[in-house]
């Protein structure tokens, strides 16, 4: 009997809800979380997805069959072709340059997450990276998801965060987030 994501997620509720409910979202579909804060996790998640990437490639490599190969080959060509190019655009909008990404030191919390993926790859097989890689994935679209669904989150011209949070509840999130 294989298990599902939503199995894990289950098994540890509390801290899911935990993350999915942080203040940080809260503050995020409130309109009150401060700008350098949302600026700060934009800089980070650029660095993030280049080390997101690396994952996949650690995939790619990792894979056991010809399919496995091909679905971490679409997953990097997706994350450099189109997300970091995507999230390079999102920076500049809030006034990030893209030799600013490019020029960034890792904050602590971002070196722990990612290396701890990137380890948790090389130690472990296939599932075991996966398995690390699929809060981002799947967290961020469940967050969009409970933000949408909020009273609270305030949309449009009244919240400046509104277009992260659609991007991340839009159609072609969504899909890849359920593959």
């Amino acid at each position: 009997m294989g298990y599902r994501f939503t199995d894990l997620t289950t098994a540890c509720q509390n801290d899911w809800r935990a993350y999915i409910e942080h203040d940080f979202v809260r503050q995020l579909g409130n309109a009150t979380l401060p700008e350098a804060s949302f600026r700060h996790y934009l800089k980070q998640d650029y660095l993030f997805l280049i080390h997101f990437a690396r994952a996949y490639a650690l995939a790619a490599y990792k894979s056991p069959t010809l399919a496995d190969l091909r679905q971490a080959h679409e997953g990097l060509k997706a994350i450099v072709d189109v997300e970091l190019g995507l999230h390079v655009g999102f920076c500049q909008e809030w006034g990030i340059s893209e030799q600013a990404l490019a020029e960034l030191p890792e904050a602590r919390a971002t070196l722990a997450y990612t290396r701890y993926v990137l380890d948790t790859g090389n130690r472990g097989d296939l599932l075991d990276l996966h398995v690390a890689l699929a809060p981002c994935l799947v967290g961020y679209g469940e967050i969009a998801n409970w933000l949408n669904a909020q009273p609270s989150t305030l949309r449009g011209a009244q919240n400046p965060f509104d277009a992260w949070i659609a991007m991340y509840e839009g159609e072609e999130f969504q899909a890849a987030m359920q593959a």
